[in-house]
């Protein structure tokens, strides 16, 4: 149908085009053979018009020029939350002095598994051929964007000729997933029942007298907290920073296998359970990594290092279910990445056999598992299941919304 409707512009062009010519090749032989002044103003007036369509045709809008400013609330970023809108600021100019009576802009957005967004919008250029648009997208989810070329449209001001432009002005920016602040995490609950055997040595990062640098005062810091040569070298308040209380070091394992998940909906939910569990981390200063089970295995070790929970992000904003086959046999070329004594805690939404196979490997290994069962928002929560880990001694819940996950984690199990 774009196809038919793209001839059928064109031919129109095209006619149009042929209809000016022919109007000047009649007024040249009528200039020819018939003479006077009538034939020479006629023949003069077609031949500017002829003379404005060629130089618009070759200048003007074929050879607009633009650059693109991405913002989200009159700041530059290129990485955003899911749920924010981003500002795009482009500013035109149109080269030559032949005015236009409208620019039609065309943008395009595309996500990185396919989608895309098209934006439309009209500007009236000034005398000297600068125009400024702004829009705003929709409220974007996660995932890698970028800005395709742009297309400009016009027409002459006798509406007779279409000119087309396009700027080149690649943006790319990432969003990164959905999450939910959790205030408590029972996996590092000494006192927990379902903890496991490498239990946390305290249910708080409690801080040692091992001091382990010096950070800036903060108010509220106490007097004997406060570093008094550094205070003196520096000039500003400095203050002790100890180290804290060590806790076993915890693998995120995702479950990116396609079969697994009936809406993308679910597998974007686990996307999210593994972000916030990651932004636990980081307030917690817990050492945790990341392992996705997808098309292939991808292992990030436990740290508390500020670049590898980007890393990890990263990877979570580009991550598709697009596993296939069973998960045993790919955690198994993974083993040597796994620390002993960690605890493993698989984000997935299957159960069954495969969960208990992979429970099995990870209590072999010297890891202490527990199974995150993401659910279906339209099914229902199988505690069958959830039941029969508990009575295993292992910790289990399942959650069907990313509302539901702090609670969940927290200790009030379905």
């Amino acid at each position: 149908m774009k196809n038919i409707l793209s001839a059928l512009r064109k031919g129109l062009r095209n006619r149009r085009l042929w209809a000016v010519v022919a109007v000047w090749g009649v007024s040249l032989f009528y200039l020819l053979f018939q003479g006077g002044k009538m034939s020479s103003m006629l023949f003069g007036m077609s031949s500017m018009l002829v003379a404005y369509l060629l130089i618009g045709g070759y200048s003007g809008v074929s050879r607009v020029r633009g650059s693109r400013h991405l913002a989200l609330n009159d700041e530059y970023f290129d990485l955003l939350h899911a749920g924010d809108q981003m500002q795009v600021k482009f500013v035109l100019n149109i080269p030559g002095f032949l005015p236009y009576p409208y620019i039609i802009v065309r943008e395009v957005l595309k996500r990185h598994n396919g989608q895309s967004w098209s934006f439309e919008e009209s500007v009236i250029p000034s005398f000297r051929g600068n125009a400024e648009l702004m829009f705003q997208t929709p409220s974007l989810e996660r995932g890698r964007y970028s800005f395709l070329d742009t297309e400009c449209v016009s027409e002459d001001i006798f509406g007779i000729m279409e000119h087309k432009g396009v700027i080149h002005a690649p943006a790319h920016f990432r969003v990164l997933p959905r999450t939910v602040y959790i205030p408590y995490w029972q996996l590092f609950d000494r006192n927990s029942r379902l903890a496991g055997p490498q239990t946390a040595l305290s249910s708080s990062r409690r801080e040692t007298t091992q001091i382990s640098g010096v950070r800036d005062y903060v108010y509220g810091d106490r007097l004997t907290r406060i570093h008094w040569n550094a205070t003196a070298k520096t000039g500003t308040w400095k203050s002790k920073e100890f180290e804290h209380e060590s806790v076993p070091k915890t693998m995120l394992v995702l479950d990116a296998t396609a079969a697994h998940y009936t809406t993308n909906e679910q597998f974007e939910l686990a996307i999210s359970t593994v972000a916030s569990l990651l932004e636990y981390g980081k307030r917690e200063r817990i050492g945790i990594g990341l392992c996705t089970i997808g098309n292939q295995v991808k292992v990030f070790v436990p740290s508390e290092n500020i670049l590898e929970r980007q890393k990890m992000q990263h990877h979570l904003v580009d991550m598709n279910a697009d596993g296939v086959g069973k998960l045993l046999p790919k955690m198994e070329s993974a083993v040597r990445l796994f620390p002993k004594g960690s605890y493993f805690v698989l984000i997935s939404p299957t159960s069954g056999q495969a969960v208990m196979d992979l429970i099995r490997w990870a209590n072999t290994h010297g890891m202490s598992p527990s199974h995150l069962h993401i659910l279906n928002s339209e099914g229902k929560k199988v505690k069958e299941w959830i039941t029969l880990l508990r009575t295993s001694g292992i910790q289990g819940c399942a959650v069907s919304s990313l509302q539901e996950l702090p609670r969940a984690i927290g200790g009030e199990f379905v």
